[in-house]
């Protein structure tokens, strides 16, 4: 078990002086937990704190265990990243979208980054319909030649295909705890939450959502406190963006990347696929059109870090992907680091969240030093 880490504390406290509302942070190096804290208010409003098993959104943060998903499915031979998502999906081939591979989705250059027309709250909770209504979407721009980041389809395209390639046809939302979270005894990450654990989930605050000019998070389904505390949009599989989970949780999985790709004695990923994914999408310097800033996106679904990185760090090394309203979480692939953090504020100052994790990895740095005399 952690020990209780003073300067964490202090860096959560911080966090909570800068504006946060409630927050958690858990880190794993090498197969040991090293840090399980939090701070603040899961429901601000009623001042119920948080706890080590308070629940919380964290957006896409979820893309990393999505992109884990593809790419396990890739090792088994059921899918190639480079064929055309219609070999797997033939529906998909609709309206010039029929080039589209897996991977030009997974980089974020599909050219097609907009949720399906008429897209209500409901009908991003309706597994059919967001199928049915992506297939029918035509492509904004020229498959390849573009980044611009798919905020949410991102995770419906790329659920459906291991959806279909699964060789029992689960449900996305099932996959993942039956192939994920149960080998690798991680208790509290869901996509779709069960209804007992309602109670557990923190409340969001903050403001409204960002609304980009692609479509790519329209209002009635953009990251929000009003959508995101919705008891309907917390019990329905969100691929790219609705992962609900604690700290210590979503650390587990992102320790399994930063060993690489085991833990526990179980295998997941090979270490080869976790290098490959550190290579960058074409074309990286391009600024990404829908975020509006240059993003080191790897081509196999997570993010790369690189220079000024002061959040998960400038190692080329290190996968992480970020949540919006701050979420984090990243694997380490050469310290064995891996670190997430979970909070409630969607307007949240990110300082705090730079504080918490460069004192997790002063705790990191000591631990090994330790190990290695």
């Amino acid at each position: 078990m952690p020990t209780h880490e003073p300067r964490v504390q202090v860096a959560l406290e911080r966090a909570i002086e800068l504006g946060e509302g409630g927050l958690q942070v858990a880190a794993y190096l090498g197969e040991e937990l090293i840090v399980d804290q939090w701070a603040g208010y899961a429901d601000v409003e009623a001042e119920t704190p948080v706890t080590a098993d308070t629940l919380f959104a964290v957006f896409s943060v979820t893309k990393g265990v999505t992109a884990a998903a593809v790419n396990m499915q890739a090792e088994r031979r059921l899918l190639d990243l480079d064929a055309p998502i219609a070999r797997y999906w033939p529906e998909f081939a609709q309206n010039g979208k029929e080039r589209i591979t897996i991977r030009h989705v997974l980089s974020h250059r599909s050219g097609i980054p907009q949720m399906p027309a008429g897209i209500t709250t409901e009908r991003m909770c309706d597994w059919e319909w967001m199928i049915d209504g992506l297939a029918s979407e035509a492509p904004q721009f020229e498959t390849d030649t573009t980044n611009c980041y798919h905020g949410l389809n991102w995770g419906w395209l790329l659920a459906e295909v291991v959806r279909r390639t699964d060789p029992e046809r689960r449900p996305f939302g099932r996959w993942v705890q039956e192939e994920i979270c149960r080998p690798l005894v991680i208790d509290s990450l869901f996509l779709g939450i069960p209804p007992e654990a309602a109670p557990q989930v923190a409340k969001l605050f903050g403001p409204p959502a960002f609304v980009d000019d692609f479509g790519s998070m329209p209002a009635p389904a953009a990251p929000s406190a009003e959508i995101h505390n919705l008891q309907i949009v917390r019990e329905a599989c969100d691929p790219g963006a609705g992962a609900i989970c604690n700290a210590r949780s979503m650390a587990r999985f992102w320790a399994m990347l930063a060993n690489g790709g085991q833990l526990g004695g179980v295998r997941l990923l090979e270490e080869n696929t976790l290098r490959n994914g550190l290579a960058l999408r074409k074309n990286p310097l391009d600024v990404d059109l829908m975020i509006k800033m240059v993003a080191l996106v790897g081509r196999a679904g997570w993010w790369v870090g690189g220079p000024g990185n002061r959040l998960v760090g400038e190692s080329p090394n290190i996968l992480y992907n970020p949540g919006a309203g701050g979420s984090i979480a990243f694997a380490d692939l050469d310290q064995r680091l891996a670190i997430a953090i979970t909070h409630n504020n969607m307007g949240a100052n990110p300082e705090g969240f730079i504080g918490v994790a460069d004192a997790v990895r002063a705790v990191a740095a000591e631990l090994g030093q330790r190990a290695a005399a």
